[in-house]
């Protein structure tokens, strides 16, 4: 049986494989540092095939830095980690299908990329800054022992660390990009067709982040860059302007299948149509009928009622042809005026228009989606008074972005800089208000809380335990909130269903199995017993069933139901779409009962088989009793 790797896709020969595809003929055999012979794109022939392209030193538009070469590189570079589960931490773990994870989103976005790539309706992040006083994730920072005691800062287990990005580095906007550029290729990848990806940033690096969004998305596929009116009074100690706005950045994956949310019409806007005609089809509004694109066929005289000639003004031409004007007109639908001498317009009915909801504005006004204090009010609310986050974004404005990605029932929302868990809190509410269920995934890493502020002396040691707290009190209030309702519903309202207000906590961690790849005289003898069982200590079957769950592109919110079969523990995922067991010495009978339930795939530990006959009868028992069963060892 074929056993399943460990470690997560390598994107270079992912995007090798892709290059073979489309050009066969650029093919190669190349040997590797392992003395293997393996195939590879000769660059050479492809360059031939293509034709003329930049290349060498002729001058190019391209956006560069210190680093982004080795940026690129750790987009494509694999890891052996995986997600342990934390049902403890995690609310309504059997049912809900909303995720948080603890770790570093880059390596997050790698694990799950497997299960979710082009399945995401939305993403929104809010990344560090770069302010010179928020941290930066310092990728690929393996440290030595005396490294470790002598250098300050926040570290992972494995020496990773968090640091904080000061002006006064060489580095500043480098660090900045090198730690974006990788997040952001493989968030791409994640889009569905009709994704969409609103990413919050202020001055200080907002021109890089177009430009590097640029490159990754394509410029085509910008949306817009909307400027939020985050603060409602202005700073009078400011040094030069008091700045009162940030900007959200918006791209899709292809803009040709990505159709913007339209925002419900005001009563504002309602109240601009009049009817002083008292036409029998109600309010409009009139509307200029000419355009800029000059057109010799659409720039002919008319004549009002009145009887005064009018024509378009210079340069300019009507928007209808000579038909069309005559149609519209016998239909009541140009106005001329109250005097009838007027330049005509066409009449816009609001019964016409209503259903249809209003075009978003560029800016983002405070009084319409929040500002910063509003948002920091929440998190004070669901905290018993207690601040424990700085500037979190107000669920309005989250809320405003949900509406403008048009998620439809069922969408996934991903956000890797979850923070606060504003996301959470805003989906929601907004499901909530449409009756609609949505799905989140959210990411943190456990940034350790400052022990000088309230959160750490309240018992929160990460920002993730702030966060997950915050989804706990913020679904809980909801879903108190809709019973309440729902015990007196208003005449004619079907009651409120609660939304899935639950989530699996995941936390990255080092493989569930020791490497075992090196050469065996690379090992002491102490370690020969790593080849009979290289499971790590303290790891359980359900550790191991989510490692494996990714290599199936089953969702990590997948249906698990734990069997016991003759005294074995056996994992039915989504009704049999896999079935696993790792538990030790497995028998036949063992295998037969799970043959007989027919998974679409069955996976089991090959250490744990009771003894060679045992792996060899575990293929006739299952081309026996399911033969289509994809069978895997890990």
């Amino acid at each position: 049986m074929e056993k399943i790797d460990t470690a997560t896709p390598d994107l270079t020969m992912e995007n090798e494989a892709k290059l073979l595809d489309l050009f066969p003929q650029v093919a190669t055999e190349v040997i590797g540092k392992d003395g293997e012979v393996s195939r590879s794109v000769d660059f050479d022939a492809l360059r031939e095939l293509l034709g003329d392209v930049a290349e060498g030193q002729r001058e190019r538009y391209q956006f560069t830095w210190p680093g982004k070469r080795a940026a690129k590189e750790e987009a494509r570079k694999p890891i052996n980690k995986t997600l342990r589960p934390c049902p403890e931490k995690s609310v309504d773990w059997d049912t809900t299908e909303n995720l948080y994870i603890e770790g570093d989103n880059l390596e997050a976005l790698k694990l799950l990329r497997e299960t979710y790539a082009g399945k995401v309706k939305l993403i929104y992040i809010d990344p560090p800054y770069n302010t010179g006083h928020d941290f930066v994730y310092d990728d690929d920072f393996a440290m030595t022992n005396s490294e470790y005691i002598a250098e300050s800062g926040e570290y992972d287990e494995e020496g990773g660390r968090l640091v904080a990005n000061t002006e006064s580095n060489g580095r500043f906007h480098s660090d900045w990009c090198s730690m974006m550029y990788p997040r952001l290729v493989l968030a791409r990848d994640f889009l569905s067709n009709d994704g969409v990806i609103f990413i919050s940033i202020d001055d200080n690096e907002q021109e890089n982040l177009r430009k590097m969004c640029d490159e990754v998305f394509g410029e085509d596929n910008f949306v817009a860059q909307l400027i939020w009116e985050r603060a409602y009074s202005p700073k009078n100690d400011a040094k030069y302007v008091s700045n009162s706005h940030d900007y959200v950045v918006c791209y899709t994956k292809q803009i040709e299948n990505f159709q913007i949310g339209r925002l419900p019409r005001s009563a504002e806007a309602n109240a601009r149509y009049k009817n002083p005609d008292n036409d029998p089809r109600g309010p409009w509004m009139s509307d200029n009928m000419t355009v800029k694109t000059y057109s010799p066929s659409t720039d002919y005289p008319i004549e009002t009622p009145s009887g005064r000639i009018v024509e378009p003004p210079a340069g300019r031409c009507w928007s209808l042809s000579r038909n069309a004007f005559r149609e519209r007109l016998q239909d009541n639908r140009i106005w001329f005026g109250s005097d009838g001498s007027g330049v005509p317009r066409i009449k816009r009915f609001l019964s016409e228009v209503e259903g249809r909801g209003m075009a978003p504005t560029s800016i983002l006004f405070y009084k319409e989606v929040g500002h910063s204090q509003e948002g920091a009010k929440e998190v004070i609310g669901l905290f018993d008074d207690k601040g424990y986050f700085d500037g979190p974004k107000p669920t309005r404005l989250l809320r405003r972005i949900i509406t403008l990605a048009n998620l439809k029932e069922g969408d996934i929302v991903l956000d890797f800089f979850s923070g606060s868990a504003s996301t959470a809190h805003a989906l929601f509410a907004q499901e909530t208000e449409k009756d609609t269920g949505y799905h989140f995934i959210l990411v943190q890493v456990p940034e350790e809380t400052d022990p000088k502020r309230e959160a750490s002396k309240d018992g929160y040691s990460t920002i993730c335990e702030i966060g997950e707290e915050r989804i706990r009190r913020a679904g809980a209030e909801i879903k108190t909130e809709i019973e309440e309702a729902n015990k007196q519903p208003k005449i004619g309202e079907e009651p409120k269903k609660v939304p899935d207000v639950g989530f699996r906590v995941l936390r990255i961690d080092s493989s569930n199995f020791n490497d075992v790849s090196a050469a065996p005289d690379q090992y002491e003898q102490t370690s020969i017993d790593l080849f009979v069982d290289n499971l790590k200590p303290n790891r359980s079957d359900l550790d191991i069933l989510f490692q494996v769950l990714p290599k199936f592109r089953i969702p990590l919110s997948a249906k698990i139901e734990e069997l016991d079969i003759d005294g074995k523990t056996v994992f039915d995922v989504n009704d049999s779409q896999l079935v696993a067991c790792f538990s030790s010495q497995i028998d036949n009978r063992t295998i037969e009962r799970i043959a007989q339930m027919r998974p679409l795939y069955a996976v089991f530990r090959d250490a744990c088989l009771a003894d060679d006959a045992i792996a060899a009868n575990l293929e006739e028992l299952f081309k026996t009793f399911s033969p289509d069963t994809v069978r895997r060892v890990i």
